[in-house]
């Protein structure tokens, strides 16, 4: 089957040793996240439960690949002082670590001199890229796979340069 034509989790599942996860917005609006973030806003309580309903098959999702040595990786590059989105996000990535993700954050003014691909992406075995695109709102616009080898060579350069100037999760401050 055509990398193409695989849903996110199939990709995932396909991987062999590597999926890293590169995001630059400072704000999302997601449909699947709309009710957790908006919870999260009027109490301050995350729902930080591997178990939970909306974690759960994330958490199995990476748990298993980390078991097949596949290593997750996600950076953000945020821009300082943070949105509410982004102290939501790190109020949840304790999560993503407990499944098995390593997670990194990066000031925006230290990401200055990185050339970036225009949008998010999912890159998998440093082959198949998986855009993320979204709307002016942060709303998801869709997905979109490529194989090409200069938009692969982009995204993994872009990806180790984000990751190397990255501060861990555990000693990234909200600022």
């Amino acid at each position: 089957m055509q990398p193409s034509a695989l849903s996110f989790a199939d990709q995932l599942r396909a991987a062999q040793w590597s999926a890293v996860h590169l995001e630059m917005r400072d704000s999302y609006s997601v449909s699947n996240e709309v009710d957790d973030f908006r919870t999260w806003q009027q109490t301050g309580n995350r729902d930080t439960s591997p178990g939970s309903a909306y974690w759960a098959p994330w958490v199995r999702l990476v748990q298993d690949a980390a078991a097949r040595g596949v290593s997750v990786r996600r950076a953000r590059i945020i821009s300082e002082p943070v949105t509410e989105y982004i102290q939501y996000e790190h109020a949840g990535t304790v999560v993503n670590l407990l499944a098995g993700e390593q997670v990194r954050w990066l000031p925006r003014h230290l990401a200055s001199d990185i050339a970036l691909p225009g949008n998010d992406f999912w890159l998998f075995d440093d082959r198949v890229v998986r855009w993320n695109h979204f709307t002016g709102d942060g709303a998801s616009a869709g997905q979109e796979v490529s194989e090409d080898p200069a938009a692969v060579k982009l995204c993994a350069a872009a990806f180790e340069a984000v990751w190397a100037r990255g501060v861990p999760h555990d000693q990234y401050e909200i600022r």
